[in-house]
């Protein structure tokens, strides 16, 4: 199926080229601006929308668009036609715009038809959304593969418009096109797989889309920096539809997938939460809830369920990928969701640092990640031989002598390094740094080493 998409490689972008790096900044104000970049403009799940939003990702990391036609059945799925809008509006008798796209692309229903013509209240209110219990905001919308139209707008502007003749413009397209996806491969020392992705559908939207957007972009430049054992892949596609499509065009090579996580809500002022993968006791399952245990900030742990975000497609039965979700306030548990309050002064620069600092170090682990068998496995070695012991007789060991000693014992080859962290409730930095001091002192030996290194 590789073949019916067509693909526009920039993997040759130079680097100099690119915008700033956002991973640098100790702040997170300079991912919390690129959002403020993205967040006017109109996206779904087709269109132009989401093209100008992947040429902003592509400032910053050189992303491969792949457009993939409508009409094309990707598994149970059809690929939609592309929708693009131009303007659309409600005006009232006098030629005041009442309801405009224009000032919020919230106000129109996502997927609506093309619509021109006049009618009263009455005929208009079917097609007219609000959310009464939040009755000053305007809610998100959409009827994707249903053909209707229709506006949003807050409840109290609802329950105000009086009996009128009412203009309705809807200038849209629904036609042939293309669903566009954004990939970016980092080639590391195997070809073993991280998959990263983030759904980029959202018109705006700031946590509910555009932080994830922005926090996978920022992991990006900083993976693109460092030496990685495993090969990275960033995936940038509208939600549901969009991952479907990922899978089946790259079906074949998906088994190389041993590690990942979607990343979604990331900048609200929430505590960060991990949702599970399917499989519940994954490497990145156990790496990110090790994180978030270690880090002594308040935190939530999920167990998978098949509603959410794309990881519910990575982790159906037939792929059954260990990919996880990382967010703060889950979808649907903070107010402002999927509402014209999900804006720009919801979410918040520190913590958009905050969740990258986490995921970053959850990749820090998995990178790093591995089985050890002891040299001298008959009791245990004089570490003062080797340099490796400071204790003084009679006082207890401290954490890194503990480490030292947890590996040793744990070392039999069938315990990783963040079992032995886990067991011994130890900082990840303090265990790594122990095992390599070990295995620099010849004590204790890696059952796979690393070919390239």
């Amino acid at each position: 199926m590789d073949d019916i998409a067509r693909h526009v490689d920039l993997a040759n972008l130079r680097e100099s080229e690119m915008a700033v790096d956002l991973s640098a900044d100790e702040s997170g104000q300079a991912i919390y601006d690129f959002i403020a970049d993205m967040y006017p403009i109109c996206r779904s799940i087709t269109g132009d929308g989401v093209r100008r939003t992947i040429d902003l990702i592509r400032n910053y990391i050189p992303l491969t668009t792949c457009e993939v036609p409508s009409g094309l059945q990707v598994f149970d799925w059809t690929v939609p036609p592309e929708w693009n809008v131009r303007d659309a509006y409600i005006k009232n008798s006098a030629g005041e715009r009442v309801v405009d796209f224009k000032k919020s692309n919230l106000h129109l229903l996502g997927y609506s038809m093309p619509v021109r013509g006049r009618m009263a209240l009455d005929e208009l209110k079917p097609h007219l959304y609000s959310d009464p219990e939040r009755p000053d905001w305007t809610p998100y919308r959409t009827s994707y593969y249903k053909t209707t139209w229709g506006f949003c707008l807050p409840h109290n502007q609802l329950l105000a418009m009086p009996e009128d003749d009412y203009e309705v413009c809807i200038d849209s397209r629904l036609e042939p096109g293309h669903l566009t996806y954004g990939d970016l491969r980092l080639l590391g020392r195997t070809s073993d797989e991280v998959l990263i992705s983030c759904h980029i559908c959202h018109p705006s939207l700031c946590n509910d889309n555009l932080s994830g957007i922005a926090v996978a972009t920022a992991l990006a430049q900083y993976l693109r920096k460092m030496d990685h054992r495993y090969t990275y892949r960033f995936v940038f596609a509208p939600g549901t539809i969009g991952s479907i499509a990922w899978l089946a065009l790259n079906e074949a090579h998906v088994g190389r997938v041993k590690h990942g996580f979607v990343v979604t809500c990331a900048g609200d002022p929430g505590p960060v939460t991990y949702k599970k993968s399917r499989r519940g006791n994954a490497e990145i399952d156990r790496a990110w809830s090790y994180v978030l245990k270690q880090s002594g900030d308040p935190y939530e742990i999920e167990e998978f369920s098949p509603y959410g975000y794309d990881e519910r497609q990575y982790c159906s039965p037939g792929f059954n990928l260990p990919i996880g979700t990382v967010m703060r306030t889950p979808y649907g548990k903070f107010a402002e969701y999927h509402s014209s309050a999900d804006n720009l002064d919801f979410v918040r620069p520190a913590a958009l640092r905050d969740t990258l600092s986490k995921a970053i170090s959850t990749i820090d682990i998995i990178e790093n990640n591995a089985c050890y068998r002891s040299e001298k496995p008959f009791c245990e070695p004089k570490l003062g031989n080797y340099g490796l012991y400071s204790g003084l007789g009679g006082v207890g060991a401290g954490d890194y002598q503990m480490a030292l000693l947890w590996i040793l014992n744990m070392s039999d080859g069938e315990n990783s390094l963040l079992d032995i962290a886990e067991r011994a409730r130890l900082p990840w930095e303090m265990i790594k740094q122990a095992a390599a001091a070990l295995s620099g002192a010849g004590l204790i030996r890696s059952i796979v080493p690393d070919p390239a290194k």
